[in-house]
């Protein structure tokens, strides 16, 4: 997935001529602490929530201010990757999206990246979730794809973290189906490591029937 795709239409930016109180009335509208400046298609810089606050005049005009604008922005076929780093490492909750050329083409938010991930994760689909840890000598995505398709099921998405100074690795799978007893079964024939299980439809520790219990009470 790139920038370009999860560019949010509905959130326009701030022009030179609008207001400091124009742009914090936007900021607040959608939970921004940042808006991108653009004055006829071109990109300015992002303005910064924090920046404003400390102004005195809220009727003055953007580009009267003696405020930096922030040159941050991504091209829009950057990989959605290089996006959360920005805006991880920056502290942004929204960055501007040019094209080669330098055009402004809009803004992805925090929001829309939360969403873009949860997409892109399978997050919103039906599933088990299972975390191997293996040694980074032994990761091999091809064999582990062998085993959940050998137990008829399907990887929707995976995840690999590793561990400053260690040789572990620990792998996240998203799998297309919510019994995986067989499946953690199997990875453990194969000598692989299962730290955890979610959604595990075989575990039936009662809570289930308890939350039953408690909401058919509130609904009494």
């Amino acid at each position: 997935m790139f920038a370009e795709e999860i560019i949010s239409n509905a959130i326009s930016p701030l022009k030179p001529d609008d207001t400091v109180q124009k742009a914090l009335d936007r900021m607040n509208e959608f939970k921004l602490k940042h808006m991108p400046v653009v004055n006829e298609g071109a990109f300015l810089g992002l303005l910064a929530e924090d920046d404003l606050l400390n102004l005195r005049d809220h009727d003055t005009l953007i580009k009267d201010i003696a405020v930096n604008l922030l040159n941050v922005f991504i091209l829009k076929d950057a990989h959605t990757y290089d996006v959360i780093r920005l805006l991880s490492q920056l502290k942004l909750t929204a960055v501007a999206v040019l094209d080669a050329q330098k055009n402004y083409l809009g803004l992805i938010s925090i929001n829309n990246m939360v969403d873009a991930v949860a997409e892109q994760y399978a997050v919103s689909e039906p599933g088990g979730i299972i975390v191997l840890e293996i040694s980074n000598r032994d990761n091999s995505l091809a064999h582990i794809a062998q085993i959940v398709e050998a137990d008829n099921a399907q990887i929707l998405s995976s995840y690999v973290n590793a561990f400053e100074d260690s040789t572990r690795l620990e792998i996240t799978l998203k799998i297309n189906k919510t019994e995986v007893s067989g499946l953690v079964a199997s990875f453990e024939r194969y000598n692989y490591l299962v730290k955890e299980v979610y959604n595990n439809t075989q575990i039936d520790d009662g809570s289930q029937e308890r939350y039953d219990s408690f909401m058919n009470y509130l609904n009494v």
